[in-house]
């Protein structure tokens, strides 16, 4: 018997192989022109996507006013002299002290303030509205104590209270460029002033906080009453000190007295506690060994990571004073719970382009106050015999 295919099927099948190979190489084309436009799709969202995070970690103040405000207030005021565009911006007059800065600018100031003056960096920052602030800090009462689970429930202490009001002063700063600086578009005005403010006002800072007397100005650490008596016997407001052991150096163990300063310290205050002392008396301090030959003082491994001493990180502060008989050249404390900043969170501008023509000076003001907040969060050592 014959099986051969006939002509015409063999034509049928070839027609139907014919139209499958062309289906295939449609299905090809639409997923290709398909996977082309999910791949634009992807590079769009990814293009986003990257401006997006650039935009996220771009700083607040950048070659050009991130917003219009900051635009107005540095093209139209800080460069021309218009008050036209900052009147919007804050309700102060002239004679008040000059224009509340935007606050992308005054948060720029308060970044570089910040990383640059010692004790603003450790302590507790408290922003406020007014000129004065007040706090109010429990100095005793509201004992506690156990009991059965049907006694009764003995009277606790009646709570006391101390007022915190920390003495503050006007801050001032008045950096100057030149008109043909502020004539120059490329010249970027807002970061400029950031960073001269910040400068300025971080070195007054830097002196007040540490040994401001409070009149006009914070009261600074230093300034508080001393005494040796220990923790819950000495009077509120009142820090303790230990003494050197000579009455010009630091003794002759030192290491000894800076342990004993450590643990003249609260269990609670360590964790988060720093030594405090200008670079003079850090010098001195590096030398000491323990008696395995050891420095006490080590490198900050890591960058960005502080100094530490005895494993607490160490901040220098020029202001504080040299070794010498009498004074308090190292302080130990948690100082976020121990001293407390207050300040007006608006910086104020007033722009004088004629006391020093040609240059163009701009006097900004600030409103700061500081105080010791919990005295048993200090300690300080004494060169004293």
């Amino acid at each position: 018997m014959d099986n051969a295919i006939p002509p015409a099927a063999d034509a049928a099948t070839a027609d139907t192989q014919a139209a499958d190979s062309f289906d295939i190489v449609a299905r090809q084309d639409k997923t290709e022109a398909d996977v082309k436009v999910l791949r634009s799709d992807v590079d769009e969202v990814k293009a986003r996507l990257d401006k997006v995070g650039r935009a996220a970690i771009r700083p607040a103040i950048a070659g050009a006013p991130a917003t219009p405000e900051v635009k107005g207030f540095v093209d139209g005021y800080l460069r021309r002299g218009s008050t036209a565009e900052v009147k919007s911006l804050s309700g102060a007059a002239p004679g008040d002290g000059g224009y509340a800065v935007p606050q992308e600018i005054d948060a720029a100031i308060a970044r570089e303030l910040t990383a640059i003056s010692p004790i603003r960096a450790i302590a507790q920052v408290v922003q406020t509205g007014s000129a004065g602030y007040r706090k109010l800090v429990s100095t005793g009462g509201t004992a506690s104590g156990w009991v059965s689970e049907t006694a009764g429930r003995p009277e606790t202490d009646t709570p006391t209270f101390a007022e915190i009001a920390p003495p503050s002063g006007e801050l001032y700063a008045n950096p100057a460029a030149s008109q043909a600086m502020l004539d120059d578009a490329a010249f970027d005005l807002e970061s400029w002033l950031a960073s001269e403010i910040a400068m300025e006002f971080a070195r007054a800072e830097g002196a007040a906080f540490v040994g401001g007397n409070g009149t006009d100005q914070p009261m600074g650490f230093l300034s508080a009453p001393t005494s040796l008596i220990g923790d819950g016997a000495r009077p509120f407001g009142t820090v303790q000190y230990l003494g050197s052991g000579d009455a010009a150096t630091l003794g002759t163990e030192p290491e000894t007295r800076l342990i004993d300063l450590i643990h003249a310290l609260g269990s609670g205050h360590r964790q988060g506690a720093s030594w405090v002392m200008n670079s003079a008396t850090l010098a001195e301090v590096r030398k000491l060994k323990t008696a395995d030959g050891a420095f006490m003082w080590q490198p900050g491994l890591v960058e960005s990571q502080p100094d530490r001493l005895l494993g607490y990180p160490v901040v220098e502060a020029e202001n504080m004073p040299d070794i010498a008989g009498g004074a308090f050249p190292i302080a130990f404390g948690n100082f976020r719970a121990g001293y407390l900043i207050a300040e007006r969170s608006a910086t104020q501008i007033l722009r004088d382009p004629f006391t020093n023509k040609p240059f163009v000076h701009f006097y900004a003001t600030k409103r700061v106050g500081g105080q010791v907040l919990d005295s048993a969060a200090i300690k300080l050592l004494k060169i004293e015999a």
